[in-house]
């Protein structure tokens, strides 16, 4: 006997939004990510269960919860795994927007008197904002080297803040020990060093191709890492400031805050800047 369809299944959850990612999608082969006619993605908002994900310590660690949360409300993502830096913020945004609303509230000090203030961010302001962004995926250094720029994949991102996460916890646990000065000292070498190879697998990983001053190309990853490993450190040193910048240019601009005029008397800058961080734990909730 066919199945009967559900008679609730007209109430399922519908596409709140549909925006524009940054990249357009232009980093993305068949198995991350299906391409819409219009450019636009729809953005489902999230279930109870997406909800609890965002509960569970764990997977929040790890990003299998992220990873999920899109899954179940971008679902031309296939592999979110894949989503690269430039459209991470733009995406959450849109699933905070489909499932809350368009404003989100941020608590914030102010500088000097240090009081608590809440203020609204218009959420589809910041997506249109990222939408005019041009990505620059590549630079040239003053030594003479064009870069081309490879962005980083969130399962990439993730694996390094666990490393570095894991790192800081104990680099903690070490100063707080009864370990002699000389053990801290030798488990804190430990640490530097395996902080300082983290960074340096992700200096590599950025880069796609390298043309030398004289012109050559070079794209073999175990040759750029020979050179990076070998390279005089100002070399070294204009590309990790290159790639910072690049890195950065999709993240959410700080809020620019007018200070009160009772808040001025107090000491408060006219006006200053607020981070917009979003964390899960303020995000999703």
């Amino acid at each position: 006997m066919a199945e009967t369809a559900n008679p609730l299944s007209k109430y399922y959850r519908q596409p709140s939004i549909y925006i524009k990612l940054p990249t357009g999608g232009k980093y993305y082969g068949a198995d991350a990510f299906t391409p819409t006619e219009t450019g636009e993605v729809p953005i489902l908002p999230m279930t109870a269960r997406d909800e609890l994900l965002f509960k569970t310590p764990d997977a929040m660690m790890n990003g299998q919860a992220t990873v999920d949360v899109i899954k179940s409300c971008v679902p031309n993502f296939k592999d979110p795994w894949q989503m690269t830096n430039y459209d991470t913020d733009a995406v959450l945004i849109g699933i905070r927007i489909a499932t809350y609303g368009e404003i989100m509230d941020i608590t914030y000090r102010t500088p000097v008197t240090n009081n608590e203030v809440t203020q609204s961010v218009n959420l589809p302001a910041l997506l249109e904002r990222l939408a005019k962004k041009e990505i620059v995926d590549s630079f040239k250094t003053n030594a003479g080297f064009t870069v081309s720029v490879k962005p980083l994949t969130y399962k990439k991102l993730t694996a390094i803040q666990q490393a570095q996460f894991e790192q800081e916890k104990i680099y903690s646990a070490v100063s707080n020990s009864s370990m002699t000065e000389v053990q801290k000292s030798e488990q804190f070498v430990k640490s530097y060093y395996t902080l300082n190879t983290i960074n340096f697998d992700m200096l590599v990983e950025s880069i796609g191709k390298i043309i030398t001053p004289d012109g050559i190309e070079v794209t073999n990853e175990k040759q750029i890492r020979e050179f990076i490993d070998n390279a005089d450190s100002k070399i070294v040193n204009d590309f990790q400031n290159e790639l910072g910048k690049i890195r950065t240019q999709f993240q959410i601009p700080p809020l620019e805050v007018k200070a009160t005029e009772d808040e001025i008397k107090d000491g408060v800058p006219a006006r200053y800047q607020i981070p917009i961080t979003f964390d899960n734990s303020n995000f999703f909730v």
